[in-house]
């Protein structure tokens, strides 16, 4: 496992120069900065005085990658490449073409969404690996039956409706919870309870059936008959042999739906 985490992080780095390089052909090749300012000002008015105070303003007036009336480093640096698309490896994120701070933003809405994001993959994770288990223990009977047509059931419900019901029955109608808002220090628990909440339950159905089809797959193979034959309970071959298998699709699908959550789940409490 430890080999497995490792490699994924060695694979990280290419990954972000490769998403890095990608976002900058489409932003600054494909769509050029005199498209940008175009689009900006407007397409029926627009002047190419305009055009160029635009992109001077924004540094796009400068090369793409080589600045042949620059000196030295400087032909690399002043660059639009190096300035707006190599920086965001040192976390400098510069500002938006309406002038806001990007850097400042994201400092101010990391710690309410990561607040939301990270309990519900975590109580997600433990509650679909779980019910996954149960249904896999008591497979071939009317419990998985009935288990797994609740699931599809649950998936073809779409996540709004899960929001919208959440905040109506236990903001509104029950008033456990606030509704929406957020606060800093320990208030911010109870504002958290039921974006957490509706997050963990919208992803039961989908979570549930793919970590049942893992588990299935796994309980298959050679090494669990081997198992079985030894004298193993099938609760230790699950919990033991099964699930220990199957944490490295588990950990490597669960890892991606993290930034998703932030922006899917944040934005209907703290708009």
């Amino acid at each position: 496992m430890s080999a497995y985490i490792l490699r994924r992080l060695l694979t990280t780095v290419p990954l972000l120069i490769g998403i890095n390089l990608l976002t900058f052909v489409l932003f600054f090749v494909i769509n050029t900065p005199e498209d940008m300012a175009r689009m900006h000002l407007g397409q029926k008015h627009v002047t190419q005085e305009g055009m160029a105070k635009w992109t001077h303003e924004r540094g796009y007036d400068l090369p793409l990658f080589y600045n042949d009336q620059a000196e030295g480093l400087d032909a690399l640096r002043k660059t639009i490449f190096v300035e707006k698309s190599l920086g965001l490896f040192l976390f400098r994120f510069g500002h938006s073409d309406a002038g806001r701070d990007i850097g400042a933003d994201i400092r101010q809405r990391m710690g309410p969404s990561l607040a939301i994001a990270v309990p519900s993959l975590i109580v997600g994770l433990l509650l679909d690996i779980s019910l996954a288990l149960l249904l896999v223990f008591f497979r071939l009977t009317y419990l998985e039956v009935w288990g797994a047509a609740l699931c599809i059931f649950l998936m073809s419900i779409s996540t709004l409706f899960y929001i919208i019901g959440g905040q109506f029955l236990v903001g509104k109608c029950l008033q456990w919870v606030p509704i929406s808002g957020y606060e800093s220090g320990l208030d911010a628990i109870r504002f958290i309870i039921l974006p957490v909440l509706i997050g963990t339950f919208a992803g039961v159905g989908s979570g549930v059936r793919w970590y049942r089809t893992l588990f299935l797959e796994e309980i298959e193979k050679d090494y669990v008959r081997t198992a079985r034959a030894k004298g193993l309970s099938e609760t230790r071959v699950l919990m033991v042999h099964v699930l220990k298998n199957a944490m490295i699709p588990i950990l490597t699908v669960r890892s991606m739906p993290l930034i998703s959550k932030i922006s899917r789940l944040s934005a209907p409490w703290f708009s």
